[in-house]
Order: C-alpha cells, then sequence, then structure tokens
C-alpha cells in the first residue's frame, strides 16, 4: 500500500509539474460551462432596427415604441430613403427595416388597412427568421389592441422581404463560419503543434545553433501551414460556389487579402502557444479546445453576437474569427468591397502586429 501511494503521489507531482496543462484541465471546465451557458442561446436580443415614416402620427409611434421597448429590438434611427437603409445594412448599423407606407394611420382609419414593410439582413437566416417573427407578433398584438371595438378596428399587413439571401440558404450562413474555423485550427494547432515537439524531441536546440537564423527555422515550420491553409481556402471556395450554390457576390481580391491576413494572424497564435507550451498535450489542448470553442460560440459563426450578455460581446472582441467571419459575409454575401471592411481588417492588422511582437519576444533563442 506504502508503494501504491509513493507512485500516487509521483503521478501528481508529474501532473503539477507542467503549470499550463493543470490550468487547462481545472480552468477548461468553468469557461465551458460560462460560455455554453449564456452565449447558447437561440433568442434574438437588441437586434438594431431602423424607421423609415413619411408621416409621424399617433400609430406609427405607438408601434415604434412597442418595437423599442422589446428586449429583442433596440431603435437606433430614423432614415429618410431606401439609399439610408441599404447604408445602414451595408455598415452593420442595423439588421432590421421598417417601413410605414405613407399616410399610415389615415389609411388605417378610413380604409380599414395599412402596410409596414419589414426589410431584415439574412445573412444569418435563422436570425432572420427569430426577429422578423418577433417582429409580426409585436404588430399583430397591436392590431389587436386597436381592434377591440372602442378603437375603431383595422389591419396591418406587414410584407417581408430578406435582403441578400432571399432563398434563405443556411449555407450563406455557415460557409463563412466553417472558414474562419478551419483556418485557424489548421494554422494555431499545427503550428504550435510542430514547433513544442521540437522542444520534447530535442531537436529543437540542434535547429537553433544551425547555420541558418533561427527566424528563418521558424518561417520554415510555419510555411507549410500557410501553404494548406491557402489549398483549404481555394477549396472552401469552390465547393461553396459549386456545389453549396453559395455566389462570391464581392470582389475576389478581397476576400483572398482578407483571408492571407487572416492566415498570417492564425500563424502568428500558433507560434504565440509554442513559447507558452513545452508539451504537445498542453498544445493541443490550448490551440484546439482553446480556440474551437470561442471560434464556434464567440464569432458569430453560430450565435448572434447581439444576444450575449455585454462581458461576453467585449471578449468576442478578442477572437480574430469574428472579425473575419463579419469581412468574409460583407464581401461574399452583401457584394461589398475591401473599403466596407476596413474596420475588420484594421483589427486583424493589429491583433497580428501584437502576437508577432508578443511572440519574437517570448520565443527563446537558447532552449533551458
Amino acid at each position: 500500500m506504502k508503494q501504491l501511494f509513493s507512485f500516487i503521489r509521483k503521478e501528481f507531482h508529474h501532473i503539477f509539474r507542467d503549470k499550463a496543462t493543470v490550468m487547462i484541465l481545472l480552468m477548461m471546465p468553468i469557461i465551458q460551462i460560462i460560455l455554453f451557458g449564456f452565449a447558447l442561446s437561440q433568442e434574438v436580443k437588441n437586434t438594431k432596427v431602423v424607421v423609415l415614416s413619411t408621416t409621424s402620427d399617433e400609430a406609427t409611434r405607438r408601434i415604434i415604441n412597442r418595437i423599442d421597448a422589446s428586449e429583442y429590438f433596440d431603435v437606433v434611427g430614423t432614415v429618410h430613403n431606401s439609399d439610408e437603409i441599404d447604408a445602414a445594412f451595408r455598415d452593420g448599423k442595423a439588421k432590421l427595416a421598417m417601413i410605414f407606407e405613407d399616410h399610415f394611420s389615415e389609411n388605417l382609419k378610413h380604409t380599414g388597412k395599412s402596410h409596414i414593410q419589414l426589410i431584415a439582413d439574412a445573412t444569418d437566416p435563422n436570425a432572420a427568421n427569430s426577429f422578423m417573427f418577433y417582429a409580426s407578433n409585436i404588430i399583430s398584438n397591436y392590431q389587436q389592441d386597436i381592434s377591440q371595438p372602442q378603437s375603431g378596428g383595422g389591419m396591418i399587413v406587414p410584407e417581408v422581404k430578406m435582403l441578400y439571401n432571399p432563398q434563405m440558404l443556411s449555407a450563406f450562413n455557415f460557409v463563412p463560419g466553417v472558414l474562419g474555423m478551419i483556418m485557424i485550427l489548421i494554422c494555431a494547432m499545427m503550428t504550435s503543434i510542430a514547433i513544442v515537439r521540437e522542444k520534447e524531441m530535442g531537436t529543437m536546440e540542434i535547429l537553433l545553433v544551425s547555420p541558418m537564423k533561427p527566424m528563418y527555422t521558424i518561417l520554415s515550420k510555419i510555411s507549410p501551414y500557410f501553404v494548406l491553409s491557402v489549398i483549404n481556402f481555394a477549396t472552401i471556395m469552390l465547393l461553396s460556389v459549386f456545389v453549396l450554390k453559395v455566389p462570391i457576390a464581392g470582389s475576389f481580391i478581397s476576400l483572398l487579402i482578407v483571408s492571407l491576413l487572416y492566415i498570417f494572424v492564425a500563424l502568428a497564435l500558433g507560434l504565440l502557444i509554442s513559447t507558452v507550451t513545452n508539451s504537445q498535450l498542453a498544445a493541443m489542448m490550448i490551440s484546439g479546445m482553446g480556440l474551437m470553442i470561442p471560434v464556434m460560440l464567440l464569432s458569430g459563426m453560430i450565435f448572434p453576437i447581439e444576444n450575449m450578455p455585454a462581458f461576453l460581446r467585449f471578449i468576442s472582441n478578442f477572437v480574430p474569427a469574428r472579425w473575419y467571419i463579419d469581412a468574409v459575409k460583407t464581401i461574399m454575401i452583401k457584394g461589398l468591397g475591401l473599403g466596407a471592411v476596413l474596420k475588420d481588417v484594421g483589427v486583424l492588422l493589429l491583433m497580428a502586429t501584437v502576437l508577432v511582437t508578443i511572440s519574437l519576444k517570448k520565443f527563446k533563442v537558447r532552449l533551458e
């Protein structure tokens, strides 16, 4: 029995010697329960709405107030023409537009019928269906209230229009998400494992003392994964266009530039992981589980970011895939150019600069 306890004690010493692995084992369940508990929600909340109304009458004000008072919507402003609506959708300032017909209240009183057009950004078809359903229900509830005998009655007819994805194909949503997840996993995980493997095998010192400069050694390790990611990008694009029928509505050159930048960010992230881990297991857990879950839950790939609590929305700003997926949707689905994704490109450039700087500072030319 004494021998058994001595072996158990030895195993504990062996586990706790690798602090990175211990932190992963203890913190991962906490992080997962928080992410899955708060991020996994198909409800839509805080959906940005713009309103176009030529007349400010009592009926339109009541409907707008009901929409704004709902937890599902946030009326961010009014517009004056269809061009401003298009601009709001392009800039990401709105997900839903409500257009009241001329003389809305008068038509409701005198003819008994008025129309409201609802235009939704359907790049995420599930979210679009949800907030169209909620908006229609709010309008329907208002109609029931005014249908009371003392109110005079009236029927409001909502006209639904799905923008960018009128056929409501789910591929329009998951293709950018899958693209972002595959490239960051291949680049970050495989790069970090490849470098850490050299440390474990004891061959990294040999590489570092070779005539080739250390930086060239690192570049030689990450270059194959850059090429593999470019091939994966081309493969996904071909399958998306010719099999899934998802067109590249915008500039392919712009899409390629953003994708190459994202690959570079993922490679820098993998390099950073390799500098803070000394075992392939730790590198795999950090780059695999540690990256895949945030990419799936906090990038907008599956669940809208607007639905999440404020602290998760803040954390999502540090997930590179969030900015890349948003840029891909803007270029590929909405049909816009590089100028429309300057914010996303700027954030990715900043991330690349920070990750490379930290990685180079932490990288040890001489191993202990």
